[in-house]
């Protein structure tokens, strides 16, 4: 036969043990009903579209006395968006073509960097305002670049002027701004990159000012 004090702590034990779990049952059972509450109040974001426009794209070499220019080239894929309110997260895929002109003024000769790729950014958009018609918003993330296509134009003998010498993949950041009217979107975006070109004294990144229209779908 057990003594009473025994008894007690066992009693007082499933006490505290039954008073736990009706806390913990509570605080998920509030946290629930607050998470729905706020979900039914906020704004849900889900869009797919398709979009395109102009690339304003030049490649930096890190050579003395070489000037660059840029080109102009364009893009086209699709978009979608996926948020709460003001927040969005806005993956894109699209086919793009860039580069962009280079001149060594002592020999005068002149050559162009061009290069298709597929671009996938991945960007994090806020919302600045939302009237009924328009909106406003920021964008930035980072963006992967995946080269299908290479080709140096021009009469140019150095044998490191070369589309063997461009790099298969690049990563990048995108920032930039856009508005919203009706069902189209205009974005104005920079695109810094890596090294898209790396010969054995010297390299070229990619910068490109990025204009695009679309078309909500969905």
């Amino acid at each position: 036969m057990k003594r009473v004090p025994e008894v007690w702590n066992v009693l007082y034990a499933k006490s505290l043990k039954t008073i736990y779990l009706n806390g913990m049952k509570r605080i998920i059972l509030i946290a629930v009903l607050g998470f729905f509450a706020l979900t039914s109040k906020a704004q849900l974001i889900f869009d797919l579209g398709l979009k395109g426009g102009v690339n304003f794209s030049k490649v930096s070499l890190d050579l003395e006395d070489y000037n660059e220019d840029a080109i102009t080239k364009m893009h086209i894929g699709a978009f979608g968006r996926i948020g709460v309110s003001k927040v969005f997260v806005q993956p894109e895929v699209y086919f793009t073509k860039k580069g962009g002109d280079f001149s060594y003024n002592p020999l005068s000769f002149a050559g162009e960097f061009d290069y298709s790729a597929v671009d996938v950014p991945l960007l994090l958009g806020v919302r600045l305002f939302d009237a009924k018609l328009i909106e406003m918003h920021l964008l930035a993330g980072p963006v992967f670049g995946f080269v299908t296509d290479k080709t140096l134009k021009g009469d140019i003998d150095d044998a490191q002027f070369n589309k063997e010498y461009f790099n298969d993949h690049y990563v990048g950041l995108q920032y930039g701004a856009g508005i919203d009217v009706l069902f189209m979107t205009v974005d104005f975006k920079m695109e810094h990159a890596n090294k898209i070109y790396e010969a054995p004294t010297f390299s070229g990144k990619n910068a490109t000012f990025m204009v695009s229209v679309g078309f909500r779908i969905l």
